[in-house]
């Protein structure tokens, strides 16, 4: 149980760590982007 607790923990950091790299990086606005052309292009708009 210890041990999945511990891995549970490390995932979690892991997960937050690149969201943050991520977000740093400039790639919110990349994928932000993207999903906005998308949604315009469903609806027939874009």
């Amino acid at each position: 149980m210890e041990k999945r607790k511990f891995l549970f923990f490390v995932f979690l950091f892991l997960s937050v760590a690149l969201i943050v790299l991520g977000l740093l990086g400039g790639e919110f606005r990349v994928v932000w982007q993207k999903a906005v052309t998308v949604c315009l292009e469903c609806i027939g708009i874009g």
